[in-house]
């Protein structure tokens, strides 16, 4: 008979997760002994039930929720066996004999039988937890693609027939997605508390792509290609995204993480008022095996603000070496980042005393640090309507070319001009005007 605490690896839980695991584990391992107390074992159990439904409706599990739950810890557990394998996969060392340990203790508590213990319990709820179905529009933590892979994954492991067996199937599985929190999802953002940064998952980032993106070919094609490089290991730059507003900028980003999440790629999500946070953020990334974008939307400065000189350390200035993991990508309404001044330009700042070129230079030098610059302009009047087309094709707006042109010309005169933005916003409208 195998006891939880017995694990090795596999120890240390989180919340409401160690609520669960060891008073169930406790009460399996009771049951298995006997001379145990049915009517305080069954309260229990109905304490651990509770926890079960409320995690299980959370993270959309269905079907034999005890195997989902367990299969949960294990892909969630961030050790030195489950960080080595990201990513990576199987790997060699004595490692792999502790892990094994481990996963008999697991492989024990999926095997047992729970019916037996319903019966011992004098519980008729058994059948729900083994057989569960979720209703429509629970699972809110995970994308639906990851939530079903959880599910198919404890069906496999259910299925296994040996030790060996189960450990090869999750450590295929950190291979394809990862582990924990930065595995299990694409974006993040950074939540300042007593203790430092924390890196907090975004679990409803849209789900655009580069085909999405009508027009803009070649600054796509640019992005496409840093990207791929870095996600390849080859050498990369950090990547401004500069432009008229509504272009796309934005979007292209999101297209990319939506893209490349399958190879590794991953993003925080960080604002201006956060730079301070950035070295710790990057202290809780660098040494793991994924490749991350920090990434800084709408990112200026006014002449008065200097949070961009923790930029300039982290980017390029300070004693410690950004990891090579790391990229900058930020989208900007401005080429420059800055604002200038007619007094920059002054070979003699009275107020000061600075030079010119001095001056001129500490602006210059933030956005000279991203070697990747792509311009994202207003589109033309042809460009637009490009757009407008393309996206009513891929909507399945039923209008004529000449109408929609048309109507979508009136539209731009009275929302701000022509845009990509502009243009998803003509065939929103028209999408809900559809009856």
């Amino acid at each position: 008979m195998k006891s939880a605490g017995e694990l090795i690896l596999y120890k240390d839980f989180n919340g409401t997760d160690e609520e669960i695991f060891y008073p169930m584990a406790s009460i399996i391992e009771r049951s298995r002994r006997g001379g145990m107390d049915a009517k305080e074992e069954r309260q229990k159990f109905y304490e651990c039930f509770h926890r079960l439904l409320e995690i299980s409706a959370s993270h959309g599990f269905q079907g034999n929720l005890w195997h989902n739950y367990l299969t949960y810890l294990l892909i969630s557990n961030e050790n030195a066996y489950s960080r080595a394998c990201e990513i990576r996969g199987n790997i060699e060392g004595s490692i792999n004999e502790i892990a094994l340990h481990d996963f008999e203790v697991f492989r024990y508590f999926f095997e047992f039988d729970l019916e037996e213990l319903g019966r011992k319990l004098g519980v008729d709820c058994i059948p729900v937890l083994l057989h569960y179905e979720r209703f429509e529009g629970n699972g809110k933590v995970f994308n639906s693609r990851i939530r079903d892979r959880i599910c198919d994954l404890s069906v496999r492991l259910e299925q296994t027939e040996n030790v060996s067996e189960f450990k090869d199937c999750v450590t295929e599985f950190y291979r394809d997605f990862g582990v924990g929190k930065l595995g299990l999802h694409k974006a993040f953002r950074v939540e300042h508390h007593e203790n430092g940064a924390g890196i907090v998952p975004i679990t409803n980032i849209a789900h655009v792509h580069l085909d999405d993106l009508v027009g803009y070919e070649l600054a796509k094609k640019k992005l496409v290609e840093n990207t791929e490089a870095f996600v390849e290991g080859r050498a990369a730059n950090n990547c401004l995204l500069f432009g008229d507003a509504g272009t796309g900028k934005s979007s292209s980003i999101k297209a990319i993480i939506n893209q490349y999440y399958d190879k590794g790629l991953r993003m925080i999500e960080i604002y201006k008022h956060q730079f301070g946070d950035l070295q710790s953020v990057i202290a809780q990334i660098k040494n793991r095996n994924y490749k991350f974008i920090i990434y800084m939307d709408d990112l200026s400065f006014e002449e008065f603000e200097i949070e961009y000189k923790f930029l300039k350390a982290v980017i390029e200035g300070g004693v410690e070496t950004k990891p090579d993991n790391i990229l900058i990508y930020a989208t900007s309404n401005r080429r420059h980042l800055i604002k200038e001044t007619w007094n920059d330009r002054n070979d003699m700042e009275s107020s000061n005393g600075l030079h010119r070129s001095d001056t001129i230079e500490e602006k210059m030098s933030l956005v000279n640090r991203f070697g990747c610059q792509i311009s994202y302009s207003k589109p033309s009047n042809k460009e637009y309507y490009n757009i407008v087309i393309g996206l009513a094709k891929k909507n399945g707006l039923d209008m004529s070319e000449e109408e929609l042109m048309a109507e979508a010309n009136k539209w731009e005169l009275s929302h701000g001009g022509i845009s990509g933005r502009t243009a998803q916003q003509f065939i929103n409208h028209c999408l809900g005007m559809r009856k």
